[in-house]
């Protein structure tokens, strides 16, 4: 009894600031860093471990990355943190071409827009935000100093991955269309998310947003977002601005885009190769 008194007096704690949160104009700044453990598959069974870690120095910039989101009551600007490469101290100019740009979030007007450059062609990838049916439960973590509550989802994995490629799910998406009598199952993924109501906002990094609070934590597949600091009300006020520059195109226009490009690549270079 005395445990559940306790637990009920700190989520009445919780819900009052989130109410004197929600009473005022805020804004605010969380910083994420992802990691994604890397995967050589039998390639690299045949390694010895210096090589892996070389391989490893190399991808560095693609298997940890950070990030910032800039938010208020309604919009939302998440941003990479760019690094330099470890090896050669240059920027992943080539791995750029399939991660995520800019993107802007408004869960008022229910817009989503990403700026996305491939091959030095600009496009604005302008579309609603994809719903997510998040099942809420009652566990409990702290992040830092907020509370953080878990839910999680079941989502096609091409919606979260709809700015990127490879030849492997071309093949296999070849393979479907061809199969006349294709009975393959819809490649789906697991989301754990942890919120928290202290920062009453339907926000979170990527993709991710439709739950009561801040979304701090997300972990999809291999991969994990955590948030590591959160600025309330900077003393510089940031302007998030709707982007603007590059060709409007839906998600699934600039998938079909980069599919079609990548594919007209592999069939130029091997009719060089034949010549």
């Amino acid at each position: 009894m005395k445990i559940f008194i306790t637990k009920f007096s700190a989520l009445l704690f919780i819900l009052f600031y989130a109410i004197s949160i929600e009473a005022q104009e805020f804004q605010g700044k969380a910083y994420y860093f992802s990691k994604t453990p890397m995967e050589l598959g039998r390639w690299g069974a045949k390694m010895s471990e210096q090589q892996k870690k070389q391989v490893e120095a190399r991808l560095k910039n693609r298997l940890e990355k950070t990030y910032v989101l800039t938010f208020n009551k309604q919009e939302s600007m998440y941003k990479e943190d760019e690094k330099l490469d470890a090896i050669s101290g240059a920027t992943d100019s080539w791995g750029k071409n399939f991660t995520p740009g800019n993107q802007y979030k408004n869960i008022k007007t229910n817009t989503f827009i990403q700026n996305q450059e491939f091959y030095g062609k600009k496009f604005l990838v302008k579309d609603s935000l994809q719903p997510i049916d998040w099942k809420m439960g009652s566990e409990t973590k702290t992040i830092g100093k907020y509370t953080c509550f878990k839910a999680t989802a079941l989502l096609l994995k091409s919606q979260l991955s709809w700015y990127s490629f490879s030849w492997g799910q071309l093949r296999n998406n070849t393979a479907n269309s061809n199969d006349e009598n294709n009975n393959s199952k819809v490649e789906m993924v697991e989301v754990e998310a942890w919120y928290t109501l202290q920062i009453p906002i339907s926000q979170g990094p990527g993709e991710y947003w439709g739950l009561p609070g801040l979304i701090l934590e997300v972990s999809e597949g291999n991969t994990t977002i955590l948030c590591s600091k959160i600025v309330m009300n900077p003393k510089e006020k940031a302007n998030i601005k709707v982007p603007e520059k590059g060709e409007n195109v839906t998600r699934k226009e600039y998938k079909e885009i980069i599919t079609k490009k990548m594919t007209e690549f592999r069939e130029n270079r091997g009719r060089r190769r034949r010549q």
